[in-house]
C-alpha cells in the first residue's frame, strides 16, 4: 500500500530538521506570538512571525514528529486566544473546542511538513523551491483554516491569521481576495521567508532582496475603491445589560436596560433603532408585556426597532432579531421580518449529539437547556432606503452566511450581538476585528452593537465611526454610510479558497507520485 512515510527520504535536503525538543519549544513559542497578533495586544506583526517559526518548526520533520510539533503548537495558540471561553463555561469546553481544532492544526502541520519534505525534491531549483514551495505551504494554511471553518458541527472560523491584521497595513488585501485568500497570501509570504531563509544557491542581498520586494508589494497594495450611495441614520443601543445566554440573571433585565436608554432619545430623528443580540429577554412574539414596550420604542422614535429576542415555532427555539414596527392602523406593533440564526454555536446555543454528551457531565450541560434550531430565513431586512444585512454575534466569522446576504442585497451589515457571557475578556475585541474586516471585505458599513460592548461602528473602509466603552450604558447616533457595489471578494466568494485548496493537494500528490516514480527507478 502506498503510504507517504513509507517513502524514501529525498535527496535535495533542507537543511538537518531540528531535533524534536528544540522543534517543541519553537512551536510553543509560535502559538504564544500567533496569539499576540490578536486583540487585544493587536501587535500583528507577531502573528507573522509565530506563523514563520509554525511553518519552519516542521521543515525537515518527518510526518509522525510533524504531527506532534503541529499539536504542541495548535494547543498553545488556541489555547491562549480562546481562553474567554472558560468564564462561563470553565474548563471542560474550552479544552474540548481547544483538542478539536489543535487535531485540524496537527493535520495541517503534517501537511505543510510534507510539502517542504517532497516538494523540494521534485522543485528541486531554486525557481522551484522560492516560486512552487511557498505557495504549496501557504495553500495547505489556507486549507486548515478552511477546513476548520467549517469541520466539525459547522466549524469554528476563528483566529484565522488574516483576522489578525484588521489594524495592520495589509487589511486592504481582504477587499480582493476575501479572508481565505488573504490567509493565503499572508501564508505565502511568510513561507517564501522561510524559504528564504534556508536558500544557499542566493547571496544574502539577493534573498533580502526579494523578500523586501514581495513584503512591498503586499503592504502598498490599495483597497478596493469604495462608491457610497447614502446614508441612513442609525440609533444603536448599548444598554450595559449584564445577562448573557448562559449567564444567571433576572429574566427582562436586557429589556429593562436598553429600553431605559433608548427612553431618553425619544424624539431623534432616525431611520432605524438597533438594538443588540436578546436585548428583548423577553419574547414579544409571544409576551405582551414585551411587545408594549419595544411597540412604544418603534412609536416614539417613529422608526423601526431591530430587536433580538429568543423566539419559538412549537417545540423549536430560535436565536432571533426582529424588525418591530409601530402600525398606527392597527395602534399597535408588529414584527415585519424576522432573521433566525442560520449557525448556533455548538456547545453554547446548542449541544451536538446530546444523548452521548449529556450523560458526561450533567451539572456542566445543564447551562444549555435548550437546542437552538438552525435558522432557514433569509439575511436581510428591507428598510425605508436600505437593505440590512442581519449578522447575530458569531454570524459575523461564517462566511456563507456574509455572502448570502450580499446576494440578497444588503447595502449596510447590522452585527448585533451579545457579548456577556465572556466577561471582561478579549473575546469582543477579536469580534469586533473581524466585524471590521468585513467591513473592508464585503465594502459595507459594519453596525456592531453589544449589550455590554464591544460596540462600534466602521465605515465600507473599517474605519471606525463612533465606539463605546465597555460595560457602560450608552448609544451611538450617526448617519452611516451606504454602499452598492461589489467587491472582489463577494464576486470571487469561496472560489479563490476552492482552487488554491485544490492545487495543493495536486501538488503534494504529484510530488509525493514523482518520489514514488523515482524510487521504483532506482530499484
Amino acid at each position: 500500500m502506498f503510504s507517504p512515510t513509507g517513502l524514501v527520504r529525498p535527496r535535495a535536503s533542507l537543511g538537518a530538521p531540528a531535533s524534536l525538543p528544540i522543534a517543541i519549544g519553537v512551536a510553543i513559542l509560535a502559538g504564544w506570538l500567533m496569539d499576540l497578533g490578536f486583540p487585544d495586544r493587536d501587535w500583528w506583526p507577531l502573528t507573522l512571525l509565530g506563523t514563520a517559526a509554525m511553518m519552519f518548526a516542521v521543515r525537515g520533520l518527518s510526518l509522525p514528529k510533524a504531527l506532534l510539533v503541529g499539536a504542541v503548537g495548535g494547543f498553545t495558540f488556541y489555547g491562549i486566544t480562546i481562553w474567554w471561553l472558560t468564564v462561563y463555561l470553565g474548563l471542560v469546553p474550552w479544552i474540548a473546542l481547544t483538542l478539536a481544532e489543535v487535531v485540524i492544526f496537527s493535520l495541517g502541520m503534517g501537511l505543510i511538513a510534507l510539502i517542504w519534505r517532497y516538494g523540494s525534491a521534485h522543485w528541486s531549483s531554486v525557481a522551484g523551491r522560492l516560486g512552487v514551495l511557498p505557495a504549496l505551504v501557504g495553500g495547505a494554511w489556507m486549507l486548515r483554516e478552511a477546513i476548520s471553518s467549517m469541520y466539525p458541527w459547522g466549524g469554528f472560523a476563528w483566529a484565522r491569521i488574516a483576522q489578525s491584521q484588521s489594524e495592520s497595513t495589509l487589511a486592504p488585501l481582504v477587499s480582493w481576495f476575501g479572508t481565505s485568500g488573504m490567509s493565503f497570501l499572508l501564508a505565502w509570504a511568510v513561507a517564501l521567508g522561510v524559504a528564504l531563509l534556508g536558500e544557499p544557491r542566493l547571496s544574502v542581498t539577493g534573498r533580502g532582496g526579494l523578500a523586501a520586494a514581495v513584503s512591498l508589494a503586499l503592504v502598498v497594495w490599495p483597497a478596493w475603491p469604495v462608491v457610497e450611495s447614502g446614508s441612513i441614520r442609525v440609533l444603536a443601543i448599548q444598554g450595559n445589560a449584564d445577562a448573557g445566554l448562559l449567564a444567571n440573571y433576572q429574566r427582562g433585565d436586557n429589556l429593562r436596560d436598553h429600553y431605559l436608554v433608548n427612553r431618553e432619545l425619544y424624539g431623534e430623528e432616525v431611520d432605524v433603532v438597533v438594538w443588540p443580540e436578546n436585548a428583548s429577554d423577553i419574547d414579544p412574539l409571544r409576551h405582551p408585556e414585551a411587545a408594549s414596550v419595544v411597540s412604544e420604542v418603534a412609536r416614539e422614535m417613529n422608526a423601526p426597532l431591530v430587536v433580538g429576542a429568543i423566539t419559538k415555532v412549537g417545540e423549536e427555539s430560535f436565536n432571533s432579531m426582529l424588525l418591530w414596527e409601530y402600525d398606527p392602523t392597527l395602534e399597535r406593533g408588529v414584527a415585519r421580518d424576522q432573521y433566525d440564526k442560520i449557525h448556533p454555536v455548538p456547545f453554547a446555543e446548542y449541544l451536538p449529539e446530546r444523548e452521548f454528551f449529556y450523560p458526561l457531565w450533567p451539572s456542566l450541560f445543564s447551562m444549555i437547556p435548550r437546542d437552538y434550531s438552525f435558522g432557514e430565513r433569509d439575511t436581510v431586512f428591507a428598510l425605508d432606503g436600505a437593505t440590512a444585512g442581519i449578522a447575530i454575534c458569531f454570524d459575523i466569522v461564517d462566511d456563507a452566511i456574509v455572502w448570502s446576504m450580499m446576494d440578497e442585497g444588503a447595502d449596510v451589515i447590522f452585527a448585533p450581538t451579545n457579548n456577556a457571557d465572556f466577561g471582561r475578556t478579549d473575546q469582543s475585541v477579536q469580534q469586533l476585528a473581524i466585524a471590521r474586516l468585513r467591513a473592508i471585505e464585503t465594502g459595507r458599513s459594519v453596525v456592531n452593537i453589544s449589550t455590554v460592548g464591544t460596540s462600534a461602528v466602521m465605515d465600507p473602509t473599517g474605519a471606525t465611526l463612533d465606539r463605546l466603552p465597555t460595560y457602560t450604558e450608552g448609544y451611538m447616533l450617526l448617519d452611516v454610510p451606504l454602499a452598492h457595489h461589489t467587491t472582489p471578494a463577494t464576486f470571487i466568494k469561496q472560489n479563490l479558497e476552492v482552487l488554491v485548496g485544490s492545487a495543493t493537494i495536486a501538488g503534494l500528490f504529484t510530488a509525493l507520485g514523482a518520489t514514488r516514480f523515482r524510487r521504483k527507478e532506482s530499484d
